[in-house]
């Protein structure tokens, strides 16, 4: 057997393995419990209009930004999408989807790190964190020179 024929064995299991950790994580509780909320989330026609909402204020704030503080109606933008959001925390629903996605999240990303750092210590793993607190791109210190 050739080395390129070992490899593809090893890889052929890897994928198996990948598909069965899959699948042990879809029957998770936590994934049950984010499946929950989000149909709760999807099924409540009060929070469906203001999703809607929130993503034209969004739309709009994104028109604002390609000039940043200087358009005139930025600040107002930005308060808006932010008072939509204030408006829709006040829903149960809405407070445990967001919880429930974030612990979900946070498995995934530490799985992955696990997976990644097995192989190397140097592989990056991204994460969904909107503010990352270093590494190559974020302004921090950066080891991939």
């Amino acid at each position: 057997m050739s080395v390129a024929e070992m490899n593809t064995v090893d890889m052929a299991e890897v994928l198996t393995y990948a598909y069965e950790l899959g699948d042990m994580i879809n029957q998770s509780a936590e994934v049950s419990d984010y499946l929950y909320w989000k149909g709760r989330v999807d099924a409540n026609p009060e929070i469906q209009t203001m999703i809607k909402r929130l993503q034209s204020k969004k739309e709009l704030f994104e028109e604002t930004q390609r000039f940043g503080h200087f358009h005139p109606n930025y600040h107002s933008a930005k308060d808006e999408v932010s008072a939509v959001e204030t408006e829709m925390e006040q829903f149960e629903e809405v407070i445990r989807f967001k919880q429930a996605e974030k612990t979900l999240d946070d498995i995934l990303f530490s799985m992955s790190e696990t997976i990644a750092f097995s192989v190397s210590e140097n592989i990056k793993v991204p994460s969904n964190n909107p503010s990352p607190k270093g590494g190559c791109g974020s302004g921090g210190s950066c080891s991939c020179g």
